[in-house]
């Protein structure tokens, strides 16, 4: 897609829409498989474990953040070109920075009540803490919304170079390298090279064990930050390449197959690899299907679905606000000796209502929905009972 005006409104990338939703909502589905991973440091464990969880753990940690990020990126630089720089640093600051603030008591501080309730109830030890938390910047984690601070970070640091680069080489240069740049990318072997910057993050972070590991304080930590910038990136030069989605919508099989046979090798193999080459291979992997998800999306979703639509709306909010829900839930069922499958249906079924009705009632065609949604909406059970009425 190429640059528009601030007048002119690019065709809404549906599918981008619909992958952007999805890599949050797999955040829930992860967050809701950790307590039945044997021996995983979590809020609540499960009294019923098994190691099948560990292969959709691994494999939603390869690519979910990458991919998240580098739709930001993509989606970023859009925004950027339509309504200017200025602009674009006041949205990211509104819609990104601020709900974090916003959002950290209900979404973070609860965990502490929460984790003191599981000990109560259940007379459990309460999980230990990560070594990072000799900090007493751990007061101020961010949680599982750090994901919103890193990506802050991405913005203003892509938002500075930018500035540099457009003062050093001058703005027709910068636009003309940014369109070769998507074009390498988007090339037959670009994914390789969207790949190094995921690859130094490992080497960075000393193993490969559960891709990159988030940060647990406000203090940007190299690892994360260097993978994730390279993945914002990604998708601020793909997007400067008018094509580069029609390319990776061409090779998504290839990419798809690919990403299948290397989470394979993760799976089976990676840890008695030396840390350079288990790196490599996870790197590749969590963009082999980070580029087949882009290219299948792109190719097969290119209308509006209503329902695709709404959700991709509402999973902001799900997603800032599921963690403590899904921790209850998780509280009461934990020593249930239900199986695995019932107790995750269950859990996803009440987390799913809950949050969509608060959505649809207290954020979408108010004042919040125009905050984290960038405009208010039409409710959808006010539309059923318009519908019904006439």
């Amino acid at each position: 897609m190429t640059a528009t005006t601030a007048t002119t409104a690019p065709p809404r990338l549906h599918g981008l829409d619909a992958l952007r939703a999805a890599a949050l909502g797999l955040g829930i589905v992860l967050h809701s498989l950790i307590p039945f991973a044997p021996g995983a440091l979590w809020l609540v464990t499960d009294s019923v474990t098994s190691d099948a969880v560990n292969v959709p753990l691994v494999l939603i940690h390869l690519f979910r953040m990458v991919l998240f990020m580098m739709l930001a990126g993509y989606f970023g630089r859009m925004v950027l070109h339509r309504r200017g720089t200025g602009a674009y640093l006041r949205d990211r600051a509104l819609r990104i920075l601020l709900p974090l603030v916003a959002f950290w008591p209900v979404a973070v501080l609860s965990l502490g009540i929460l984790v003191g309730v599981n000990v109560a109830l259940r007379g459990v030890e309460p999980p230990p803490t990560p070594a990072a938390d000799a900090s007493p910047l751990l007061a101020f984690t961010p949680g599982q919304l750090w994901f919103l601070l890193v990506l802050m970070e991405c913005v203003l640091i892509t938002v500075v170079v930018r500035a540099v680069a457009r003062r050093l080489a001058g703005p027709d240069r910068v636009a003309r390298l940014s369109g070769r740049a998507g074009a390498l990318l988007a090339s037959p072997w670009g994914v390789g090279l969207a790949a190094v910057p995921y690859l130094v993050g490992l080497l960075v972070q000393g193993h490969t064990a559960g891709g990159i590991v988030e940060p647990f304080t406000v203090l940007p930590e190299v690892a994360p930050l260097v993978t994730y910038l390279g993945a914002f990136g990604v998708g601020w030069f793909l997007q400067a390449r008018p094509d580069a989605l029609t390319r990776l919508a061409a090779t998504w099989p290839v990419h798809l197959g690919a990403a299948v046979v290397l989470s394979a090798v993760v799976l089976l193999g990676a840890a008695a690899l030396p840390l350079w080459a288990a790196a490599a291979i996870t790197a590749l992997a969590g963009w082999t299907w980070t580029y087949g998800l882009v290219g299948v999306c792109s190719r097969y979703l290119t209308r509006e679905r209503p329902v695709v639509r709404y959700l991709a709306d509402a999973s902001y909010w799900m997603y800032l606000l599921h963690l403590p829900l899904l921790v209850g839930i998780e509280i009461l069922l934990a020593d249930l000796a239900w199986p695995i499958p019932v107790k995750l249906v269950l859990t996803w079924a009440v987390t799913a209502v809950v949050l969509l009705l608060g959505y649809d009632l207290l954020v979408r065609g108010t004042w919040l929905g125009a905050w984290l949604n960038g405009r208010r909406r039409p409710r959808a059970l006010r539309r059923r009972r318009t519908v019904a009425a006439g």
